[in-house]
């Protein structure tokens, strides 16, 4: 599937640089949960944006839900362990990465999963990355995110007061301890005229 851009979305020339990742902010969720936040860690952001938009074979899914087959609202598209990413910066990012959590997570983020919202119409329900270990493990997913702004919500399973992290151009945030199997997360559909935004979450293996 094409995505067409017409010049550049957002006049950002600068090239893609990664800031040091000291500054991050935890915040405990409860429940053995927490999230990392660290904004504009990115510069360079609406270029990546624009060159991922271009150049990554995005394509479309449909799921069943419940007695029907529906679209699912997103583009998407997966980099397996092993598997060339499209942008050198993406993979300065995951090492970035795997590097400042080595002691705490244990092993190296080694896949990414990028995901394409179009406008406000584009979503994700509440879920979390519960296909392999993340059910019964502690784990981490990291998130990059470029282009538009977009709410990020998170709440415990359950049920309890929902947590709202707003991520913009170049913000990042690391969900983990017991996050994806306690706590849900979402990107709501927004009637408010957005433009594009695509996530980049990186994962250990055997982490969907």
């Amino acid at each position: 599937m094409s995505v067409e851009l017409q010049g550049s979305l957002f006049g950002q020339t600068e090239e893609p640089a990664l800031a040091p990742l000291a500054p991050l902010r935890r915040t405990a969720l409860g429940d053995g949960a927490w999230i990392d936040v660290l904004p504009n860690w990115l510069s360079g952001a609406d270029v990546l944006f624009e060159r991922l938009a271009r150049e990554v074979p995005w394509h479309a899914e449909r799921r069943r839900m419940y007695d029907r087959v529906v679209d699912v609202p997103r583009l998407l598209c997966f980099y397996g362990e092993g598997e060339r990413l499209p942008e050198p910066s993406l993979d300065s990012a995951r090492e970035a990465l795997s590097r400042h959590y080595a002691d705490e997570l244990g092993e190296p983020f080694v896949t990414a999963g990028l995901c394409y919202y179009r406008d406000g119409r584009d979503s994700v329900a509440w879920h979390g990355d519960t296909i392999g270990r993340g059910s019964t493990e502690d784990t981490m997913v990291a998130i990059l995110s470029v282009g538009a702004q977009r709410q990020l919500l998170l709440r415990p399973r359950g049920g309890g007061a929902t947590v709202r992290q707003s991520l913009g151009p170049g913000d990042l945030i690391v969900m983990g301890g017991s996050c994806q199997r306690t706590w849900e997360h979402a990107i709501p559909k927004t009637g408010k005229p957005v433009g594009p935004r695509i996530s980049i979450q990186f994962r250990p293996s055997g982490v969907r």
